[in-house]
């Protein structure tokens, strides 16, 4: 589980970010408790704030990371891609990530410092017994390597100014340090782009972090007689689980069949393939009428993209992120949602939900400790803040976040100024 990431000179972070999922209100049934952390963590955290006010950055700058760690042994060449503040003063300056996780219930730190250029500083620690141990540590191409992880002593070798060390001790498989590695890197990101410059320049690479039907496939392959609601996932096979989620966006649906289709991709030549065809059974009075994925509505199919990575997130414990979760579903499923992740019984490994929205009837499903804003300052950076600390003073629990925040209590809102839309239409003088 996250516990807190930071981030700073990244894209509009100019200055320090910090998102933490540790619980304020630890007593909800909805906190986990962490009994060697000494304090309970979140399973959901939303992003809010106004167009260009930077709350996709927040979610790119851990989506940036993830990727670094998966990708710069094999992928970075010569530069490190990274995209630092731009409206600075000063534009030397390093960019720095911290990581903290729970990892089979031991925090782990992860810290980094670099620019295009090299990577400055990198250090792994965990806490296995609540005090500090360092697993290694980077000074440039310095490597220090806790007593007992010789087997990752090879790093040294494939290390270069370019590479993260945390990259290349991915590849010796010693347990700690994959256990970290593995747990971060499962993170699924999704409306969160990839630009070129992350591969290379290699435009070839799929640049957008979209939904991808064949992973839920997978979850509806297993015939089943008959379908039982996912009241208990330890009962429930896979197939059930994944029809129980689809029938959040469409109650009509009851079935999916999956086979294959031919299909021609020449007239002249009559040259066939064959590929798995999706289609989703509705109840039309007595009958049962397949329908081509296709045809389903634009909701039905995100929807049903999305069945497979949260039902990976819940088996495994996994983060979920989502870059404007709004613009993807439906409030009422974007709150079923919400209601899964928070569930101890249907989320028992502790897997999270990070998402940006707009959508504030949201705010209903969220207590104030998962709840984070962002606007912009005058010099175009984000600034990013808990609304449990907002103004130095707790936000109640029983407030009524969704009216307090439409009413601008907390800010967070555009400021809309009509006279100059206005003038700029030509309509007043």
């Amino acid at each position: 589980m996250l516990i807190r990431f930071e981030a700073s000179n990244f894209r509009s972070l100019a200055e320090n970010a910090e998102l933490s999922m540790v619980a304020v209100d630890r007593s909800r049934d909805e906190a986990r408790p962490a009994p060697l952390l000494g304090e309970s963590l979140l399973t959901v955290a939303a992003i809010y704030g106004p167009n260009a006010s930077g709350k996709s950055n927040v979610v790119a700058a851990l989506s940036w990371l993830k990727d670094a760690v998966a990708d710069s042994l094999r992928i970075w060449e010569g530069e490190i891609p990274i995209e630092p503040f731009a409206l600075g003063e000063v534009t030397d300056r390093t960019t720095e990530f911290v990581l903290e996780m729970l990892v089979g219930g031991v925090r782990f730190e992860y810290l980094v410092e670099l620019d295009a250029d090299e990577v400055h500083y990198e250090g792994l620690f965990h806490y296995p017994e609540k005090k500090r141990r360092r697993l290694f540590e980077r000074d440039g191409l310095e490597l220090k390597l806790q007593r007992g992880l010789g087997g990752l002593s090879g790093t040294r070798e494939l290390l270069t100014p370019t590479t993260l060390a945390l990259s290349v001790a991915r590849r010796f498989e010693e347990p700690t340090v994959s256990a970290f590695i593995e747990a971060f890197v499962r993170m699924e990101v999704f409306g969160v782009p990839r630009r070129p410059r992350m591969f290379g320049g290699r435009l070839e690479v799929l640049l957008s972090r979209g939904l991808d039907p064949t992973s839920t496939m997978r979850w509806f392959e297993e015939e089943i007689e008959q379908l039982t609601l996912l009241t208990d996932p330890a009962d429930a096979t896979d197939r059930q689980q994944a029809l129980a989620l689809l029938q959040l966006a469409d109650l009509g649906i009851s079935d999916v069949i999956i086979d294959n289709e031919e299909i021609t991709f020449s007239t002249s030549s009559h040259e066939r393939h064959t590929r798995r065809r999706v289609r989703l059974v509705h109840k039309a009075g007595s009958r049962d009428v397949p329908l081509d994925f296709a045809r389903e509505s634009e909701g039905t199919r995100t929807w049903f993209q999305m069945i497979g990575p949260v039902l990976n997130a819940l088996r495994h414990g996994s983060i979920m992120v989502f870059d404007e979760l709004d613009a993807r579903l439906h409030p009422t499923v974007s709150a079923e949602l919400l209601k899964i992740f928070h569930s101890p019984a249907l989320n028992p490994n502790g897997a999270q939900l990070i998402f940006t929205s707009h959508d504030t009837s949201l705010l209903n499903h969220l207590n104030r400790d998962e709840v984070w804003l962002t606007d912009k300052r005058e010099d175009g950076a984000t600034r990013l803040g808990a609304l449990a600390d907002f103004a130095g003073e707790r936000v109640r629990r029983s407030q009524n976040l969704e009216a307090a925040y439409l009413h601008g209590r907390f800010g967070g809102l555009p400021q809309i100024d009509e006279s100059g839309l206005l003038r700029a239409l030509g309509l007043i003088g």
